[in-house]
């Protein structure tokens, strides 16, 4: 079986997913790309060998021959693009999060549901080979009952002020920790029950100009009663920083390291490493790994390995986080649903 695909969103990130479409994925034909932008979709097409191009994602998503459609666009554009893509009988991938809002989220989901197909949204940590095997020993009891979880989660820069905007983005909490969020429920296995964040514009002050911050922390409570903590910063001048650990019963897991390359320097004075320059550099097997398990799936006729349901509750735990940061206090999961 193959599968036909189309791209919607020709940016940064739709071109990472493009090659992996064009070039990694065996039973993929990458059939179409659809950018408002028809220069970027030209451009990206010509390096993706893709012959069809469209301004107008409407227009692609009439091709019978399409089985499915990656949605690589702004966040807040995504439920639109799903709905469409559900009632024109495609499977969809979208990248995360599913949307701002649990509202939105449901929309999505539903129209997801009756269209009958199939839906996975982009957490690529879960295919990456540290944390696969993380889970993996979770699973298999290798550390016990994991009783704690603490996530790092820094970039080492600033994001655009637009793209801060909580309309746009979520904002840093609800953005940016959104892949920790969902690792805690999948490495944890237990829902969030309550969030406590603090926060603040410690080192970027124009983003408190469009209502954002720099770093925060979120201590986390579980339904089964674990704890756990997140920290997210913009500010890691040193590199991109990605670390888990999972404490247990019986030991404990550390996932993720600074450094890129195994080479050390050692002089006199000092011993240094490379560190990690971006997400990128970071995850690009896990990015490819991911859009190979949605059209694995597809041909499977199986579950996707992430669901609408497991995007909908990181963005209930990042709805619940920014409240508490912005209320000063606890929140309950029970009160945003």
């Amino acid at each position: 079986m193959t599968v036909k695909v189309g791209l919607i969103g020709a940016g940064r990130m739709g071109g990472a997913l493009a090659y992996h479409l064009a070039f990694s994925v065996e039973t993929a034909v990458f059939t179409a790309i659809a950018d408002p932008n028809i220069e970027a979709a030209q451009s990206l097409a010509k390096k993706c060998g893709v012959t069809d191009t469209y301004s107008d994602y409407h227009e692609m998503l009439t091709r019978d021959d399409l089985d499915a459609v990656v949605i690589v666009t702004p966040t807040n554009t995504h439920v639109e693009l799903i709905k469409a893509a559900a009632a024109a009988g495609k499977h969809i991938f979208t990248e995360k999060p599913l949307a701002l809002t649990l509202a939105a989220c449901d929309e999505a989901i539903t129209a997801v549901e009756t269209a009958g197909v199939k839906m996975m949204v982009g957490f690529m940590r879960h295919f990456d080979p540290a944390y696969r095997a993380a889970k993996q020993k979770i699973d298999a009891g290798a550390i016990g009952n994991p009783v704690m979880f603490k996530s790092i989660g820094r970039d080492p820069w600033r994001t655009s002020l637009e793209y801060a905007k909580r309309e746009n983005s979520g904002g840093l909490i609800a953005d940016m920790a959104a892949h920790d969020f969902d690792l805690a429920r999948w490495l944890m296995g237990s829902e969030v029950e309550r969030v406590h964040s603090e926060g603040g514009c410690l080192v970027f002050p124009e983003l408190g100009d469009v209502g954002d911050i720099d770093n925060a922390v979120v201590n986390l409570k579980f339904a089964n009663g674990a704890v756990g903590n997140v920290d997210v910063s913009r500010n890691a001048i040193y590199g991109y920083d990605i670390r888990t650990e999972v404490i247990g019963s019986e030991g404990s897991l550390m996932i993720g390291t600074l450094q890129q390359t195994s080479t050390l320097l050692l002089t006199r004075n000092q011993v240094c490493h490379d560190t990690i320059p971006g997400f990128m550099a970071r995850f690009a097997g896990a990015y490819a790994a991911e859009i190979r398990d949605f059209v694995q799936a597809i041909e499977d006729n199986r579950e996707t390995a992430v669901t609408g349901q497991d995007a909908r509750a990181a963005t209930a735990i990042g709805i619940a986080a920014t409240r508490s940061l912005d209320e000063a206090r606890p929140v309950l999961l029970s009160e945003i649903e």
